[in-house]
């Protein structure tokens, strides 16, 4: 990147400088009015206080929950759960009733199919809002319509249309199609079996739930209301954790939800040790079940990730001439990409270790690799600056020429394919659409040294010459939404990416041989792990494992990382180049 010349061979790895109802108040209790103590005003004692108003009122802490709102609503959640004798009993011993009686009659008016009692009804119950009253209306009276027209009785079903209905004067297009069906009968809105079974309580049931949600929540308690409020309060214990990085199955009422430092992978598991020079990219794949390595040993591996975690060696991948940079799984991780610098890229089979293909352009050298969403083309960035894609049997199917990437560029496409990102300039990336066939850039006031696409392809990551890492949001006119700092950079090419639940976290290498975690939404890191000894150019986030970090370093070794309290049995014999680690060690 900036700095080397277009003939520079990288002599280590990429190097860039330095630098209230009626019923309601009958169950309301007063509390008589005491003699002023000796001493107090009458102004005092007219003073007003929450306390005031009872006890009975208001429950909890702060006194802000109301008391008939919270047995309403637990009343309403009994008969939602099906315990329809504890609602009822709940309803009784508490003297509140769920609903007035002049909405019970509605909601049992609907049940029965009673449709001109229920519209009666509906403008009893004491609705402020005309228009809701006439969209309840035309719901009941819509019914009543298509079950006069099921029964065959023409005449009466006419009669409710012209004089019930249209009268409304509301949904105008609608009104249309229930007259259409009084001339085409067969429609498929009214066929079907003529029995009052067939227009029964299914489709009063229904109608019941349109209207629920048409009316005020203090007029019929909204169905499974309770639960809502409940997943509100753990989507707010969620977010507010720092450390969150649990699945949701694992939040429990018993107690407010707070995550440790324990649910981040921040200990040493296991010690990979078969590349013999400097990792240089990790890359776990789309089902987590591998990840794959390369180095500057011009070698590239295929890792196995068992069901207990454990990482084994499966295939070691030779052949390139040079170092390779980068490795791209395939969509559907059968198949692998591999990047040598500036000379070929390489595709295997996952399962043999067979080399498939060589993609290659004369008297020009390769430098990205990817996967054409499908899987089914190859796309790369090349030396002369242009963007490639090839179909799997390497013919060119299109060619981006001009100052489209960099000699040293990552590369990334969208998941529909219709977006390219690439390193255009030292201090820009390209957004390239492909459909609409536009570019647009993204500048930055420093020297981009890498980029990794989120796994929704809304954010960008981006690492800076000047030790910071900037989260860009894609959607719109794309701008900075984070920014962090913490991790060392000052002559290599050093690669961060997202990881956790969610991808709420953000892993960096570092060049004082550390790996950097921080939250998102957190400037400064979380974590700083020791434990290499030497830089640490690239970090993978399993995506399948909230609990499974690895990194790779100029040690030569690649580190596992997992949670404290798991534990591997130690192992004093190396097998397929690993050494296992305890807890406790680094």
């Amino acid at each position: 990147m900036g700095g080397i010349e277009e003939s520079e061979r990288p002599l280590k790895r990429v190097k860039v400088p330095s630098g209230g109802s009626n019923s309601l108040s009958a169950n309301l209790s007063l509390t008589e009015p005491r003699e002023p103590a000796s001493g107090f005003s009458l102004r005092d004692s007219m003073a007003w206080s929450p306390s005031s108003q009872g006890d009975r009122d208001a429950i909890g802490s702060k006194g802000i929950i109301k008391r008939p709102e919270f047995i309403k609503i637990i009343t309403r959640a009994l008969y939602s759960l099906g315990y329809s004798r504890s609602g009822d009993l709940l309803q009784k011993e508490s003297g509140i009733s769920l609903h007035s009686t002049v909405v019970d009659l509605f909601r049992q008016q609907v049940v029965d199919g009673k449709w001109d009692e229920s519209v009666d009804t509906l403008h009893r119950i004491g609705l402020s809002d005309e228009y809701i009253v006439k969209s309840a209306s035309f719901m009941i009276l819509e019914q009543k319509f298509l079950e006069l027209l099921k029964k065959e009785k023409i005449k009466d079903a006419l009669y409710t249309l012209r004089n019930e209905i249209v009268p409304l004067s509301i949904n105008v297009s609608r009104v249309h199609e229930l007259a259409a069906y009084i001339i085409f009968p067969s429609s498929g809105a009214v066929s079907g079996p003529s029995s009052q079974d067939a227009a029964g309580s299914k489709s009063q049931s229904a109608i019941l739930e349109k209207l629920q949600k048409l009316f005020p929540a203090a007029i019929m308690i909204p169905e499974k209301r309770l639960e809502q409020l409940v997943e509100q309060a753990l989507d707010v214990q969620r977010d507010a954790c720092a450390y969150h990085n649990t699945l949701d199955s694992e939040l429990s009422l018993y107690s407010d939800h707070h995550c440790g430092t324990n649910h981040i992978p921040s200990q040493t598991l296991q010690v990979l040790q078969a590349h013999c020079d400097e990792v240089w990219f990790l890359q776990f794949s789309h089902n987590g079940k591998y990840l794959a390595s390369s180095s500057k040993d011009r070698s590239a591996i295929i890792w196995e990730v068992k069901d207990d975690g454990e990482v084994s060696l499966k295939h070691k991948l030779t052949g390139h001439q040079r170092e390779v940079s980068i490795v791209s799984w395939s969509p559907d991780d059968q198949q692998l990409l591999t990047c040598g610098v500036e000379e070929s890229i390489r595709r295997w089979d996952v399962n043999s270790g067979e080399c498939l293909h060589i993609y290659e352009k004369a008297g020009v050298g390769l430098i990205s690799c990817g996967w054409f969403p499908g899987g089914k083309g190859v796309f790369s960035g090349m030396t002369d600056k242009s963007i490639c894609l090839w179909d799997l049997d390497g013919r060119e199917l299109e060619c981006w020429k001009g100052q489209r990437t960099l000699k040293i560029s990552d590369i990334a496409i969208t998941d529909d394919g219709k977006r390219i990102i690439t390193m255009c300039r030292e201090n820009a990336i390209l957004l390239l659409d492909r459909e609409a066939k536009c570019e647009r850039l993204i500048r930055e006031n420093q020297m981009i040294t890498s980029f990794s696409l989120s796994k929704d392809n809304k954010f960008l990551l981006v690492n800076l010459l000047n030790q910071e890492i900037h989260l860009w949001r894609l959607g719109g006119d794309p701008d900075v939404v984070s920014r962090y700092r913490g991790h060392k950079r000052t002559r290599f090419l050093i690669r961060s990416c997202f990881g956790g639940l969610e991808q709420a976290f953000i892993a960096s290498g570092s060049e004082d041989s550390k790996v950097y975690v921080w939250h998102r939404d957190t400037p400064e890191p979380l974590f700083a792990l020791p434990g290499h000894s030497g830089a640490v150019n690239c970090v993978s986030w399993s995506p399948t494992n909230p609990h499974m970090l690895a990194s790779g370093s100029d040690d030569y070794t690649i580190r596992i990382w997992g949670l404290d309290q798991v534990k591997l049995k130690n192992r004093d014999n190396q097998r397929n180049g690993i050494n296992h680690h305890s807890k406790g060690k680094t």
